[in-house]
């Protein structure tokens, strides 16, 4: 009856207007039924960060679907708070909407976001949902972002999603080179050296006496003229151990030796953050400490003078500086100090005539060359295995086949890791699960292939470039007509040093390639 009463007068007034009613009701209830559902993603990295406030961003969401005809629930709102955009896998309300995207209630057409760095800040990410939601009729709204319909709206979107990530990476730019301010002004930001410890309260290092008592102990021996192995071997038959806890190397000692720290300087931009690898010394920032320095400044300016003696190439000189081509190249089995050569006819100990080794391992020259000769003939000849380390390089570019292969390989365990949190959010289902996990695992196998294959291949070329550096090596040293500055230079082009062993007389021989 009300609707009667209503609509009479408006008839009487309208009566030549009547069908325009029916065709505005019948717009309504079009468009009630046309009406698209849509949810709502929310993400804020930090409370801190200068962005919007989830309740503010909740608010535009909410007004943008009421103006464009959808339907918003609250039920559909999904929220990660404090939460990096970089990896998907690490955002659980993220996971849970794409898992009822996907799903066969579809329950929403639309995902709502602020801006499209919400969403995603990894493009690569960002590319992999879009499609998959895509496959399910399901599109990725920025209501600060609009976009034109058709191939130029996606390229403006990719754009977009590439100044996202583009500010992600400046943005650790920025912290890095705050980092690199502070090593200007003296900071300390990386772990300490051994020797020192952190003072928590003043938050500058101290010296801890029962480390520095080994770091002085290598400079020390360095100075009398050990090498980074003999002092290596020095600090692991005294029982000493690394901060790690681990033996020492010769790479040890030689931080230790080039490390500015231990006059009172800190040093910042050595490595590189990828791969950490060594960047050229121009690049490196070092700046005077806050911290008390364990080594004055002219015993490490000693030091690194005789560093960079000793790191020179071998260098033809005049003969009478050089009594054997041997020189040098033996060491001690006990202390590792050189074995010297006594007028060319023995070699022993160079620290038993001073009382710091307990064996002379006393041997003729004659025998020592025969031995030399006897184990280069034995390897070429097969009788004897060969070990040698491939030796690269200063500053040369590390990157081949084999690290290529072994780079996605790790992607692939990566893969196959999203994969199966796909599959436990229930993004995937069972068939999706196992076909997209064979498919992983043919790439896989693939790939170990070729790596076996270029290994065997690497392998073989190796070998067969040591042999046939060894033979000419073995043809010069043999000859007694060649002098002892070229038959020097030979046999340190193959082998990096020699161990002798008079006790269970035994010769070891450390060979190398370079390449």
């Amino acid at each position: 009856m009300q609707v009667v009463l209503f609509l009479y007068p408006f008839l009487v007034l309208h009566r030549c207007n009547m069908h325009i009613i029916t065709e505005r009701m019948m717009y309504m209830a079009k468009n009630i039924m046309n009406m698209k559902k849509a949810c709502a993603y929310i993400r804020v990295s930090t409370d801190k960060q200068e962005e919007l406030s989830p309740d503010a961003q909740k608010r535009l969401l909410i007004d943008f679907a009421k103006k464009n005809n959808m339907s918003l629930l609250d039920t559909d709102i999904f929220l990660d708070n404090g939460i990096s955009g970089k990896k998907a896998d690490k955002r659980p309300e993220f996971m849970k909407m794409i898992g009822l995207a996907k799903s066969k209630e579809h329950p929403f057409d639309i995902i709502l976001v602020w801006k499209f760095s919400r969403f995603a800040r990894n493009q690569e990410e960002s590319i992999v949902y879009k499609s998959l939601l895509k496959k399910n009729n399901v599109e990725v709204v920025s209501v600060s972002e609009p976009l034109a319909d058709g191939p130029f709206g996606t390229l403006i979107e990719r754009i977009i999603e590439w100044m996202d990530e583009y500010y992600s990476i400046r943005l650790s730019g920025e912290v890095l080179r705050g980092m690199t301010e502070k090593a200007l002004r003296g900071g300390y930001q990386s772990s300490m050296p051994l020797g020192y410890r952190m003072n928590k309260d003043t938050g500058i290092p101290y010296i801890y006496d029962t480390e520095a008592i080994i770091v002085r102990k290598i400079y020390k021996e360095y100075i009398a003229g050990h090498s980074y192995l003999e002092i290596a071997r020095q600090l692991n038959s005294l029982g000493y151990k690394t901060k790690r806890c681990a033996a020492y190397e010769e790479r040890t000692v030689e931080y230790v030796l080039s490390n500015p720290f231990y006059y009172g300087a800190v040093r910042w931009n050595r490595q590189k953050h990828d791969d950490h690898t060594v960047k050229p010394v121009s690049e490196w920032i070092i700046a005077p400490g806050k911290h008390e320095p364990l080594i004055d400044k002219e015993t490490w300016d000693e030091v690194q003078h005789l560093m960079a003696l000793r790191s020179k190439p071998y260098k033809a000189r005049a003969a009478g500086h050089m009594q054997h081509w041997m020189g040098g190249l033996v060491k001690c089995s006990d202390c590792g100090a050189s074995l010297m050569s006594n007028n060319t006819t023995s070699y022993q100990c160079g620290n038993y005539n001073k009382g710091k080794c307990q064996h002379s391992h006393y041997i003729k020259t004659a025998e020592l060359e025969q031995a030399v000769f006897n184990a280069f003939r034995q390897i070429l000849d097969g009788n004897m295995e060969l070990h040698y380390e491939l030796k690269k390089r200063a500053y040369e570019d590390d990157t081949d086949d084999t690290d290529r292969i072994n780079k996605q390989l790790d992607k692939l365990a990566d893969k196959e890791l999203r994969i199966k949190e796909a599959y436990r959010a229930g993004i995937d289902t069972l068939e999706e699960y196992k076909e997209n996990k064979q498919l992983v695992r043919a790439e896989r196998e693939a790939l170990q292939q070729q790596l076996a294959d270029l290994t065997q291949t690497s392998n073989a070329a190796t070998n067969a470039a040591m042999l046939n550096n060894i033979s000419s090596v073995l043809g010069i040293i043999t000859d007694t007509t060649k002098d002892t500055l070229t038959r020097a230079n030979a046999i340190r082009s193959v082998v990096d040093h020699v161990v002798y062993d008079k006790v269970n007389d035994k010769l070891e021989i450390y060979f190398f390639l370079q390449r």
